[in-house]
């Protein structure tokens, strides 16, 4: 049993995670029901993404108690990150219908004509688009889904960087 919560079987969790949770998006929502990520979608998966990263490196480092906490805490960055991003989808998800953003623009365009800054900005606004609960699994929308990974994630991270 220790083996199998050793730090680096923990990192390696970590990034097994991230690795379901992006096959299951890629795979199953948009290949399989032909749903297309929103641009907040599109944040939260570079946000799994690198959080992934940053449980692989860690696994593939081994490092000591130090370098555990800096992986961890980098983890737990990264997923507070997706977090907040999928909070904020989730809000707008609940939005009234007369308070929810105007359409904008595709991702591709946003990140093609305007500076990068602004960009992150105006996808972090979200839009109608983003508003929009378009698949369920067990009465949770796909960004309250997203968020719950998120969290376990987070406190994964957490454990990693606080105990012993």
């Amino acid at each position: 049993m220790p083996a199998l919560m050793s730090p680096r079987s923990v990192f390696f969790l970590l990034f097994l995670g991230t690795v379901f949770a992006m096959l299951f998006a890629v795979l199953f929502l948009q290949q399989h029901l032909g749903l297309a990520p929103c641009p907040l979608c599109v944040t939260q998966r570079g946000f799994m993404i690198l959080t992934g990263l940053f449980a692989l490196f860690a696994a593939l480092h081994n490092p000591g108690i130090t370098g555990r906490r800096l992986y961890a805490g980098l983890c737990v960055l990264a997923a507070g990150g997706g977090a907040a991003v999928a909070g904020r989808h989730v809000w707008l998800q609940h939005l009234p219908e007369d308070q929810v953003p105007a359409c904008g623009p595709s991702l591709g365009y946003l990140l093609d004509t305007l500076p990068l800054s602004e960009a992150f900005s105006v996808i972090m606004m979200g839009d109608g688009n983003c508003a929009e609960t378009v698949w369920t699994f067990l009465g949770l929308s796909i960004p309250e889904q997203t968020l719950a990974g998120f969290v376990v994630l987070c406190l994964l991270s957490l454990w990693q960087l606080l105990r012993g």
